[in-house]
């Protein structure tokens, strides 16, 4: 699936997907933990990684440096694929304050059958999960190279709301509420 991003005179000022994150935080380590990292695997088709807990709340049962989440970044066309995906199970609308000023879109999946093309498994269970979006402009790559890295100036970083909102019209025929 091809993206196309709103013309621009400058094609530095083109918006494109720099990555798709999707967590899936349990709150506790174990068996339930394992089950959603294998959900994960099976919804995205990549290994997840691992994330443990910053402080110990006794209360919820949770240690610190204990797992409690997982999650996975795509990038590319498996970004494209599964964010399309993802738009079905929210009927393609998306709520105004989801977005931020740097281009990043976030919103959740109350459960993860609500895919399409997925099953429920009652030995699984079901879980829920959030999705991040991260729109970038050309020219990112200096941030994150390894040899002159070099800052992204405030300008080119701030993407309008405006922007996003046409871009995901655009391209994955979102209602923005």
């Amino acid at each position: 699936m091809e993206v196309k991003s709103p013309t621009f005179d400058n094609p530095m000022r083109r918006l494109r997907i720099g990555k798709v994150v999707v967590n899936m935080a349990v709150g506790e380590s174990g068996e339930k933990l394992a089950k959603a990292a294998k959900v994960l695997e099976e919804l995205t088709g990549q290994k997840p990684s691992y994330r443990k807990a910053k402080k110990t709340i006794k209360e919820f049962g949770i240690r610190r440096g204990e797992n409690i989440a997982c999650m996975v970044t795509l990038r590319g066309e498996k970004a494209v694929k599964f964010f399309d995906r993802a738009l079905e199970a929210v009927d393609r609308t998306i709520r105004a304050s989801s977005i931020d000023d740097y281009g990043n879109v976030a919103f959740g999946v109350k459960e993860h059958i609500m895919l399409p093309g997925t099953k429920y498994d009652p030995e699984i269970g079901t879980f829920g999960f959030d999705i991040i979006l991260n729109l970038e402009r050309p020219g990112f790559r200096v941030a994150r190279r390894r040899r002159k890295r070099s800052k992204v100036g405030k300008s080119h970083r701030l993407i309008p709301k405006e922007e996003v909102i046409n871009f995901l019209e655009e391209n994955f025929n979102v209602r923005v509420v």
